[in-house]
């Protein structure tokens, strides 16, 4: 038998006491009935309140951006963390004079949406250098911020390329590609994935592979140029959604809607990708799912908000589960999401 020192033991006791004495208290305020304050709420609170978050991202026109900043202001605004957002309106050189603003304002979080993945990657560098949290959106630059939340690109440039293999069966094996800028990391690494389906289909012919540049009156004009040059063409992978209603609009004209399988992805916007695939414009759109990005957005930066450690010791990467809308369930309620009720 191991003997206890008489001073060991005093604490011993003494600490038996405490917890007991604290045991009875919280037993007597739920006999009672009687509420006890959460520990940890008072502290999580007052960490978040006056906190200030800026949205910077390639413009606030469409669906997307309106669908992250409005799904942001919904998670935080309501801890009284501020909200707000800076538009370069597609304008390249003024989304960095933003971010280089921003950098000297020093507010706590930037969320970035990046326009390539070169012209803002020393500014996020720097960012984070002076001690504010960057989150990149859907588009990240080459340099690694603390969190990227996003679509797997090359994900969905697989599953596009064997949905139109899949298409193409039995047909003419001629397929065009229409991407959006050829710099943007969207762009290139969903290019990425197409390659590596279509690497292991030497049946599949490439006829076309042109940039619209995020326009759908280019992907409209690429479209028709190729329709007229491939009339027997029988798949089109398209890299955006808001583009591709151009390509759409050019497969409709030359009567081949339903000949020519279109697949393209976006943020799974109800009138841009469910509306579209239930007209037969779209084949397939893989959402990405705007609501869910920005809730994971919002879970992020109250994490990092909270985080008392040095500004990007920790990084990593939260990929959207994809969403594939077809016939199948473009028309069901809740596979996509409405702007105007967010």
């Amino acid at each position: 038998m191991k003997l206890i020192p008489t001073s060991n033991r005093s604490g011993a006791a003494l600490a038996a006491v405490t917890l007991l004495a604290g045991l009875s208290i919280g037993q007597a305020a739920f006999a009672q009935g009687k509420g006890i304050d959460e520990p940890f709420r008072a502290s999580y609170k007052s960490t978040l309140a006056g906190k200030s978050v800026v949205f910077v991202p390639v413009a606030m026109g469409f669906d997307l951006a309106q669908g992250w900043f409005e799904g942001l202001k919904k998670e935080l605004e309501p801890l009284g963390v501020k909200v707000t957002s800076r538009d370069p309106n597609w304008n390249t050189n003024a989304g960095a004079q933003a971010v280089t603003t921003l950098i000297s304002e020093k507010p706590d979080v930037i969320v970035v949406h990046n326009p390539d993945v070169q012209t803002y990657a020393k500014l996020l560098q720097r960012a984070e250098e002076a001690g504010i949290q960057v989150v990149q959106i859907n588009m990240r630059s080459n340099y690694s911020s603390v969190v990227y939340v996003g679509a797997d690109w090359v994900d969905i440039g697989e599953k596009a390329a064997n949905a139109v293999v899949e298409a193409c069966k039995g047909k003419s094996d001629k397929v065009a590609i229409v991407q959006g800028a050829l710099s943007a990391a969207a762009s290139a690494y969903t290019l990425k994935g197409v390659e590596n389906v279509f690497g292991k289909h030497p049946e599949i012919k490439v006829v076309s592979s042109q940039a619209a540049d995020w326009d759908a009156a280019k992907a409209k004009g690429i479209t028709q140029t190729v329709l007229k040059q491939n009339p027997d063409l029988c798949g089109i992978v398209g890299f955006w959604d808001g583009m591709d209603s151009g390509t759409a609009a050019a497969i409709k004209e030359a009567g081949l809607t339903g000949k020519v399988f279109l697949a393209t992805s976006g943020g799974g916007e109800q009138k841009g990708a469910c509306d579209q695939v239930k007209s037969g414009a779209f084949d397939l759109d893989l959402s990405y799912d705007v609501p869910t990005q920005a809730s994971n957005m919002a879970a992020s930066i109250k994490w990092l908000l909270q985080n008392k450690g040095k500004t990007g010791t920790a990084k990593g990467s939260i990929y959207t589960t994809i969403i594939p809308i077809t016939k199948v369930n473009a028309a069901t309620e809740g596979t996509c999401w409405k702007l105007g009720k967010i």
